[in-house]
């Protein structure tokens, strides 16, 4: 990991240790899921908020928010696909949340792995 990659990485998770818990420990584990499912993405601060890309460099592909609910999103810059099904022409591209329960990780883990697809 790059000099950049870990001040990003620490910038991250002081970003996250300074939210009020029980938010702090769902989106610290939130964080875990997403390094541990797509480690080739980077993470950084994107717009104030945590967010994970290709380098230091590029711009984020997926954001952690925490506002009046926490919510694990995809930016604009990630290649979208319609849901099809009954959703047709609608690309999903923001979770809300409260808890990181299992199948919440493992969905978030999908969601986040989809992007590098």
């Amino acid at each position: 990991m790059s000099s950049k990659d870990e001040k990003n990485l620490a910038q991250v998770l002081d970003k996250i240790s300074k939210m009020d818990e029980p938010r702090r420990s769902v989106m610290h584990r939130a964080h875990d899921v997403i390094v541990a499912a797509a480690p080739d993405l980077k993470p950084r601060i994107w717009y104030g908020m945590p967010a994970y890309a290709m380098s230091a460099s590029t711009p984020a592909l997926v954001t952690l928010r925490n506002d009046e609910r926490l919510n694990l999103a995809l930016t604009e810059k990630v290649a979208f696909r319609a849901a099809g099904g009954a959703d047709g022409n609608l690309m999903p591209a923001a979770w809300y949340f409260e808890t990181v329960d299992e199948s919440t990780e493992k969905r978030i883990a999908e969601i986040v792995r989809s992007v590098l697809d």
